[in-house]
């Protein structure tokens, strides 16, 4: 189909995006989907609009699920060594692949697919996948309706739940991910190999400088800056972690994101009203892409996406693996500890040393990106996203497309889990 064709120029594209809110990495991968598609469909079919639909599929089907997701949660924030208990029990009664799962899934699943009438599926979560497929199996509306699964776990040890041998397409973010796709059935001719879908935000220039940045926050525009990141949930060690810095000698500061946990949010603000270091804290910052090219340091666990958001900004890596991360993650962590973009904090007081040897990031120049793994890849949502607008609109997939500059903007606009869905015109 020629992009310019008279007969494509009034048809909407329509592609549904669905995720689940376990943790914030899949909905962060969403909108870094949405965002790209957005920049790539205006740039290729100017004429056409863009009808995106986002939902939070898994726990928007039943009761029984949503309570599986708040378990999920609770566990991140408050019993992450528990998680390997939770993950073993998804992966031995599979209920994303279960009859049971799909009698209580498919209502809202198959009244979903079809008020959407999408041309392409694009699935974000490693439970929802067999759910979409059966339904659209069962309604028939596979015969116009693709679906692709975007893995977003970048290592060889993810749920099972990602493979989906029904899916048209699977994309996977490195060659952990596609081997172990391989190993769970999947059809290598229908796996492709891009990278992570970080946010285009992320591979585009700040919004401001680093000084500018932490002067908003009150903080020193001189001072190595350290973002103690705890992630959508506010789990992890992430107080231990900052009442070891204490022990550095040196002057630094920090910016405290707790996340969804104001017990956290309470306890550290307490915490700083002890402590000589100075210290902005927050549940979210509202510009995650100005945070990390301001600071120098991001204090983490291995979320996929945060990570790898992280590896995009050139930002080092203090890897809290104080508490065993969870399986999805453990892979993670050691790939990027392995290739020299993190250091591993298994014990409270090994901060110290990472803090003491900080290097401001404004006095040096980036290095280059380890190819391994595919952790160069930085800026492949815009070859993710060229892959479902061809896909959307019947094009060969896996045909070669255009190169996209990484300094274009476009607004973006979410319809967000719970709420009513809306589509997205461009």
């Amino acid at each position: 189909m020629n992009g310019n064709s008279s007969s494509s120029k009034s048809k909407p594209i329509r592609i549904g995006l669905f995720f689940s809110d376990t943790g914030g990495g899949h909905r962060s991968a969403t909108e870094a989907i949405q965002a790209a598609i957005l920049l790539v469909a205006a740039e290729r079919y100017p004429n056409r609009p863009v009808e995106m639909t986002i939902d939070s599929v898994v726990e928007n089907t039943h009761p029984l699920n949503r309570r599986f997701v708040q378990l999920y949660n609770y566990l991140l924030r408050h019993q992450q060594s528990a998680m390997k208990y939770y993950y073993w029990v998804i992966e031995t009664f599979k209920p994303n692949d279960s009859e049971i799962g799909w009698k209580i899934a498919k209502p809202y699943v198959e009244k979903t697919l079809r008020s959407m009438s999408a041309d392409l599926i694009v699935s974000v979560h490693p439970m929802s996948n067999q759910y979409i497929a059966r339904a659209l199996k069962e309604t028939g509306m596979n015969a116009h309706t693709k679906l692709v699964t975007v893995v977003t776990d970048p290592n060889g040890d993810f749920w099972s739940g990602w493979a989906c041998q029904a899916a048209d397409l699977t994309i996977a973010p490195n060659d952990l991910a596609h081997r172990r796709l391989v190993e769970l059935g999947v059809e290598p001719s229908k796996i492709a190999t891009m990278g992570m879908p970080v946010h285009p935000a992320f591979v585009s220039k700040p919004n401001c400088s680093a000084e500018e940045f932490c002067l908003s926050l009150g903080l020193s525009p001189e001072l190595p800056t350290i973002c103690i990141n705890s992630g959508w949930a506010g789990g992890g060690n992430m107080l231990a972690i900052y009442r070891a810095l204490k022990n550095v000698k040196r002057k630094i500061q920090v910016v405290f994101l707790c996340g969804h946990n104001l017990k956290l949010y309470e306890a550290i603000k307490q915490e700083v009203g002890r402590s000589s270091i100075p210290t902005a804290v927050l549940p979210f910052h509202d510009s995650m892409s100005d945070l990390m090219a301001a600071c120098d340091l991001m204090v983490t666990k291995a979320g996929g996406l945060t990570s790898f958001e992280s590896v995009a900004r050139r930002l080092p890596m203090a890897l809290d693996m104080i508490t065993t991360p969870m399986p999805q993650e453990l892979g993670t962590a050691k790939m990027l500890v392995e290739q020299g973009l993190a250091t591993a904090i298994v014990k409270p007081e090994h901060i110290i040393a990472v803090a003491e040897n900080i290097v401001c990031r404004r006095d040096i120049d980036a290095k280059p990106l380890p190819v391994k793994h595919q952790l160069d890849q930085v800026d492949a949502v815009f070859k993710i996203a060229n892959t479902l607008v061809d896909m959307a609109c019947a094009e060969n997939h896996m045909s070669a497309s255009p190169t996209y500059s990484v300094s274009q903007s476009a607004p973006v606009h979410t319809s967000h889990a719970g709420r009513p869905q809306t589509s997205v015109g461009h």
